[in-house]
């Protein structure tokens, strides 16, 4: 995968600036952008696609996808609203195939819910549960559904 170690950094900063309040701090201190980025390496080669943004030589976020589903798109705070993640989701929406595409995101997470929402992304009702560390930390989701081009 291109530039994993940026890639698990990106993805651990994110989380940590934009889940702050919503995800317990103790989690969110130990994620590890070693493991992240290997995470990401093993689910991009399940056939998965991965594109990055730059800003002046520097990998500002990537989004990561699969045929129909968007699973992630995160920037670096410094970089927040700057237009990149919005450029970064248009290639991706470029990528995707079928008559529409689904991304989960956090239920409590009101600034991606709203990004999404200005994308043309609409609440489907569906709803998930997921656990993670051991157990210790429950998220609630919510599915986004768009019409492709």
């Amino acid at each position: 995968m291109a530039d994993a170690p940026a890639i698990g950094e990106i993805h651990v900063r994110s989380w940590q600036a934009a889940y702050a309040g919503l995800i317990p701090a103790e989690f969110l201190a130990r994620l590890s952008a070693s493991s992240r980025a290997a995470a990401w390496a093993r689910r991009i080669g399940d056939g998965g696609g991965v594109l990055v943004a730059e800003e002046d030589g520097v990998i500002a976020g990537f989004a990561a996808f699969g045929p129909s589903q968007l699973y992630a798109l995160y920037l670096l705070p410094e970089f927040w609203g700057r237009g990149l993640g919005r450029t970064l989701h248009d290639r991706v929406v470029e990528e995707l195939s079928g008559d529409s595409a689904v991304l989960w995101v956090l239920a409590t997470n009101e600034r991606a819910k709203a990004f999404y929402v200005r994308q043309g992304w609409v609440d489907d009702g569906a709803r998930q549960t997921e656990t993670i560390d051991d157990g210790r930390v429950t998220l609630e989701e919510m599915r986004f559904r768009r019409p492709l081009p």
